[in-house]
């Protein structure tokens, strides 16, 4: 690991200057904080307008930063869509059930967990940087052992070493984004992150595609998941570690140097100092270092949001439509293949146009409304899904005890012991010589079955879409906000843990759902779990938007629950100071800073006692501002 971070020494120990603007003097460079802090009308003033003073985009080095992070989000993208078009033809090569179908897509999920799990405590120690950098090693030894694998014992270990490596990968990289962004496109650079899953996982269903009918196919899809893993070792050596691990470490002049660099040279000094300073006050305030701190209030509450959250992803079912999508849509009547992982395509183009469209508007709409909007469109999808498949295989339980009680092909393809004869029209047993014509897959032939297809398919692409504009990304974007700087990357561990054991549980139960209170049964089972995610969302998520990370965790302070505050992004104010701590200047400067920052990031000024109104009414300024009032009493 030292390798690591020598490289980066060497490419961040040199402190930019900041270039002087036409409205601030030479104080306002990254050493004169305390100059700035000193003003306290001036440094208010100045403070509030910094984010107006950043371009209409990041600094092309924050590009380069978040596409090399992201990689890791591809991999986890192509690895858990890859196996969709994978599994259709493995399940014929080596004749597997549907329970070892289930394993092979719990495999990944399952090393997931561990994963996820442990890569908060080592991304604490070690850095961001360094969990990267494991994660793509076991991303390429995962692809080498699953390309190579000889039996469905071999597959599962390869599955669950490259699960250790997307596991990683989903907690550290909205994390390492997160802390990297300017608080102004941060909502925008984390989902980049879900694009890049989303554009691997269409990656992964074209390439199922384009080598379905190739003689051992599926074992190229695996082995093609290494080369982005290569890709990002080779950007390891030029990405910076996070500001606030250099915080931690004392490291101070580093994280100065890639603040600079992030924020771009425009931005005044003032605003790198002021984040400087937010971080330091955060650390100043916080205690909470081990995963016992958790469970204090101010702690427990983000965690249990961030876990809903997470648990509300999985449940809604949606990774069921990207791993068992091709089988799926052989349910729904696309008889071939080929055909199925053709429209399975379709819905991950979707699903990576409409998180392209998140990123738009996440920043201008904020957290909480795409997630309402989100739960509510998924809730309809569902509903008219399991309608469709009504039309399709009708309400039968797949636990017949002969093929020949089913009378739809759909109902009949469902049963892993049963295949369908078109020429008789009629269900039999797999191998049964008396119907040479027998096959896995239904052709819509009665206008009903038509009409059940084609509708299943429109529901299925309506239901990815409203997934992809807010619970495919906003989970992992909060849980990169909401918690405190020292216990951020435990927390966000245990939320990503939550996510891959609930999508474990989806995804070893699905096909086995299907079976017992069938196909529609199975999608408005999911459409119910939603529909108490709705209420989740509107009684305890607050808005996130535009806030320093370092504020969002005030969000949480107190009794009251989000909804009470109508969704507004509003942090607590800090308590006005007593006389007894306005007597020195030290303590006048450090009040003026903190009121600055209470203005600069809230939409209304701090609260004042009646007796400080009447002295802001008596002024001849009127101000009203939190650091005129702190001159005034003195």
């Amino acid at each position: 690991m030292d390798w690591i971070r020598r490289t980066e020494r060497h490419t961040f120990t040199r402190v930019p200057q900041a270039e002087p603007t036409d409205n601030e003097g030479s104080e306002d460079t990254p050493h004169a904080s305390g100059h700035a802090r000193s003003a306290s009308n001036s440094s208010s003033n100045s403070n509030s307008n910094d984010a107006t003073r950043m371009s209409a985009v990041p600094p092309r080095f924050v590009f380069f930063v978040v596409f090399c992070i992201t990689i890791g989000g591809l991999l986890f993208g192509y690895d858990t869509g890859v196996i969709s078009g994978a599994l259709v033809v493995i399940k014929d090569e080596w004749h597997l059930s549907n329970t070892q179908q289930e394993f092979i897509v719990g495999g990944t999920t399952l090393g997931a967990i561990a994963g996820g799990l442990f890569a908060g405590y080592f991304a604490d120690r070690w850095g961001r940087r360094v969990i990267t950098f494991l994660a793509s090693v076991v991303f390429i030894i995962g692809a080498l052992i699953m390309t190579f694998s000889g039996n469905y014992s071999v597959l599962i270990s390869g599955r669950v070493v490259v699960g250790l490596g997307v596991g990683a990968a989903s907690m550290v990289v909205p994390l390492y984004i997160g802390e990297l962004a300017p608080k102004e496109f941060r909502g925008r650079l984390v989902t980049l992150n879900v694009l890049a899953i989303t554009g691997g996982q269409l990656i992964a269903y074209l390439i199922a595609w384009g080598l379905a009918d190739v003689h051992n196919g599926w074992r190229w899809m695996f082995a093609i998941s290494a080369f982005p893993a290569a890709v990002q070792l080779f950007c390891l050596p030029w990405l910076p570690e996070s500001p606030r691990v250099l915080i931690r470490r004392g490291q101070e002049d580093r994280a100065r140097a890639i603040l600079r660099r992030v924020y771009g040279s425009k931005v005044p000094g003032s605003v790198v100092d002021e984040e400087l300073e937010s971080m330091h006050r955060s650390m100043r305030t916080e205690s909470a270092t081990r995963y016992r701190d958790l469970l204090h209030a101010t702690n427990f509450r983000p965690l249990v949001v961030a876990c809903v959250l997470q648990l509300m992803q999985q449940f809604s079912g949606f990774n069921t439509a990207m791993y068992y999508s091709a089988t799926i849509l052989k349910m729904a009547g696309f008889s071939s293949t080929k055909s199925a992982t053709q429209f399975s395509i379709a819905i991950a183009a979707t699903n990576m146009v409409m998180t392209i469209a998140a990123i738009a508007i996440i920043d201008r709409y904020g957290r909480r409304k795409l997630l309402l909007v989100s739960f509510v469109g998924m809730i309809l999808g569902l509903i008219l899904l399991g309608i469709a498949f009504i039309f399709i295989v009708g309400l039968v339980k797949i636990t017949k005890d002969t093929c020949a009680e089913y009378a739809l092909c759909g109902a009949c393809t469902l049963d892993d012991k049963c295949n369908w004869s078109p020429g008789a029209g009629l269900c039999a047993a797999k191998g049964d010589g008396m119907f040479p014509d027998l096959t896995d897959a239904c052709d819509s032939t009665t206008a009903r079955e038509r009409a059940g297809t084609w509708l299943a398919l429109a529901s299925l692409v309506f239901y990815v879409a409203l997934y992809a504009i807010g619970l495919g990304n906003v989970p992992w974007l909060v849980q990169s906000e909401i918690f405190a700087n020292g216990i951020r990357s435990k927390a966000g561990s245990i939320a990503t843990a939550t996510n891959w054991v609930s999508n474990f549980i989806v995804s070893v139960t699905f096909l086995t759902m299907t079976q017992h209170i069938t196909a529609s049964g199975t999608f408005w089972f999911y459409a119910g779990i939603l529909s108490v995610g709705v209420c989740f969302v509107f009684a305890m998520v607050p808005e996130t938007k535009g806030l320093k990370l370092e504020d969002v965790q005030k969000l949480f302070v107190g009794s009251s629950l989000p909804f009470l505050a109508r969704g507004t992004n509003t942090p607590p104010s800090p308590p006005l100071p007593k006389p007894d701590d306005l007597s020195s200047d030290e303590g006048v400067q450090d009040t003026a800073a903190e009121f600055s920052d209470a203005a600069a990031t809230t939409n209304a000024p701090p609260s004042i006692t009646r007796h400080e109104r009447r002295s802001s009414r008596r002024s001849s300024s009127g101000s009203g501002t939190s650091a005129s009032l702190v001159n005034r009493d003195r």
